[in-house]
């Protein structure tokens, strides 16, 4: 079977460093536009009559599976799993699958109907192959276990030092989305206790941090092109 590209969407993620790991984590804002073929208005008639959308997409920049389990960064890098037991991005079909909420439909003149989505994540520009609706009573089960993630929930947040004199370098609108990625830490496991600079790419700025155990301190946010 061939999938068929049916959109892609921007984001403010230009590489994979930082990039959420769950869908709904933080706020980023993602818009879906449709490839030509899809943006008869048709294609969309009801879709805002749901609060929340599933998105199937598809990892464009990433090595193919070699055997059956992976590292996941959460766990350290050191502890194998099976594949089909985490949401490690590599995998058998790079496909990915997120849950988002639909904000609006932006009409315009060049691109048809543009869905303006938040809680993405994903890279700027990744395709996309599906959208469905979200349905509470049928894709929400709050009791049920998350296997090794039971540990790893959106509790696990360290503290962020923002200085103002950085901070003010953002535009204000990326402010708060900027500090919820970082209160996610973007580290794997396995560099939680490494004393280096990282940066994180976001809509055309490096953010430059150094992280300690339980907290991350922003040293610059330099521009890039974006």
């Amino acid at each position: 079977m061939e999938l068929k590209e049916i959109a892609h969407i921007n984001t403010g993620f230009t590489q994979k460093f930082g990039i959420p790991r769950q869908s709904g984590l933080v706020s980023e804002i993602g818009h879906i536009i449709f490839t030509p073929e899809f943006r008869n208005p048709t294609f969309i008639d009801g879709i805002t009559d749901y609060d929340f959308l599933w998105l199937l997409w598809g990892f464009s920049k990433n090595k193919s599976l070699e055997g059956g389990t992976v590292r996941p960064p959460r766990l350290g890098g050191q502890k194998h799993m099976g594949v089909f037991a985490t949401r490690a991005p590599y995998r058998p079909n790079n496909i990915g699958l997120s849950s988002v909420k639909l904000l609006e439909i932006q009409e315009t003149e060049e691109y048809g109907p543009v869905l303006v989505v938040s809680g993405v994540d994903m890279l700027d520009g990744t395709p996309i192959y599906d959208i469905k609706p979200y349905i509470p009573y049928a894709d929400a089960h709050p009791e049920a276990r998350g296997g090794f993630t039971d540990n790893l929930s959106k509790g696990e947040q360290v503290k962020v030092i923002f200085p103002e004199e950085h901070l003010n370098k953002l535009p204000f609108e990326l402010r708060k989305t900027a500090i919820e990625i970082l209160t996610q830490d973007p580290r794997a496991g396995y560099d939680r206790g490494k004393q280096r600079d990282f940066k994180l790419a976001y809509h055309g700025f490096d953010i430059v941090f150094l992280g300690n155990e339980g907290e991350i301190t922003v040293t610059d946010v330099v521009k890039t092109e974006f």
